[in-house]
């Protein structure tokens, strides 16, 4: 696996369960009994604590990607050689 392809599977990854870990520990205006007034989203995140989400993607795609890369270097799923256009 090249460099670029590992930063792309990473990325992906990276995506993927920051999209999976957004949902965790939300209170909504509305659950917490809170009126927004006019023109607010009784949905939206009382606080969403994004800084703490984003480290905790983080760590948890580092891991996946650990896991990713030693199933692709020992072998246990073969990327496809394909060929470059240069």
């Amino acid at each position: 696996m090249g460099p670029f392809t590992a930063v792309a599977i990473y990325i992906t990854i990276w995506w993927t369960v920051l999209f999976a870990v957004l949902p965790w520990g939300v209170t909504s205006h509305a659950q917490a009994g809170i009126d927004k007034g006019d023109g607010g989203d009784p949905g939206a995140p009382v606080d969403p604590k994004l800084k703490k989400k984003f480290i905790t993607t983080t760590w948890i795609s580092a891991i996946l990607w650990v896991v990713v890369w030693a199933i692709i270097h020992f072998g246990l799923l073969k990327l496809p050689n394909l060929p470059s256009g240069y």
